[in-house]
């Protein structure tokens, strides 16, 4: 009973991701077909294998620069994920271990910013952003979004589970403060940044409101905007939209395929005890 048991379990866990990830499997098939093929499918894989979908996105520049746009997202996400990991770890760092005077209430402050949805901030920060005149460039998309405090509570939270009395080993071993943090705690945190760095990346690279709002050039914009701007165009034609849709999803499955590992670390070691 207990193996017929596990067996129905792992079918009914393989039926549930199948049904997950037909549509994904179906955009990928399908962006590899000829128009003539989408336009009439004899069945989910295609009969003729075409890459002429994903030259025709790529060769047209003037009007929807596909490579641009790609290399503007993942420099955008890029620097985004950097500093929000940097600043959130250092911010985590002096809460928990070095008991910075109001850190408490500062993590207070953080997590109620948490609740406040961020299109209340679009009209002020875009003041902002005008008077320093970071409008249409990458910097109005990159340093509003160090300013998020999921990754300092997040982090703040895995530092509280990690046992005081190793870094106290490190201090008695003649360790300065500095070398404790780069050398002691962040090593330990690897897991929980490795899956803070994953969310932050991937809630950047599909941000649409900000580069929409801040960005007034085509060529500035990042990978979502402009494929919406060129989907608007070319709604009719399945294959082109939907290799379109495939160049801004592969990205991240191998952005998460790399970094699973950590992510499950990070969920296991949160029952760390000192």
């Amino acid at each position: 009973m207990r193996r017929a048991g596990r067996i129905f379990l792992v079918a009914f866990m393989f039926a549930i991701a199948a049904i997950f990830l037909a549509p994904v499997a179906l955009m990928a098939f399908t962006s590899f077909k000829p128009e003539s093929e989408v336009l009439n499918p004899a069945s989910a894989i295609p009969k003729v294998w075409t890459l002429s979908n994903y030259l025709h996105i790529l060769g047209w520049v003037e009007e929807a620069p596909f490579g641009r746009w790609l290399l503007n997202s993942f420099f955008v996400s890029t620097s985004v994920t950097v500093l929000v990991v940097g600043i959130s770890s250092m911010a985590a760092y002096g809460i928990t271990r070095l008991k910075a005077p109001g850190g408490n209430a500062f993590l207070g402050v953080v997590v109620a910013s948490m609740m406040i949805p961020a299109q209340l901030f679009l009209v002020p920060l875009y003041l902002m952003l005008s008077k320093f005149h970071w409008l249409d460039t990458p910097l109005a998309l990159i340093v509003p979004a160090t300013a998020g405090g999921w990754g300092v509570f997040m982090l703040s939270q895995f530092m509280r589970a990690v046992p005081e009395a190793i870094e106290e080993a490190a201090i008695i071993d003649g360790c300065s403060t500095g070398e404790v943090f780069f050398n002691v705690t962040l090593p330990l945190c690897a897991p929980s940044m490795a899956t803070l760095g994953v969310f932050t990346f991937i809630g950047s690279w599909n941000d649409f409101l900000g580069p929409l709002v801040f960005m007034d050039s085509v060529r500035n914009y990042t990978l979502p905007v402009g494929i919406a701007l060129y989907q608007t165009s070319y709604y009719t034609e399945y294959g082109l939209t939907l290799a379109t849709s495939v160049m801004a999803t592969l990205p991240l499955i191998l952005v998460f395929l790399a970094f699973q590992r950590q992510i499950v670390e990070s969920m296991a070691s949160t029952g760390l005890k000192d």
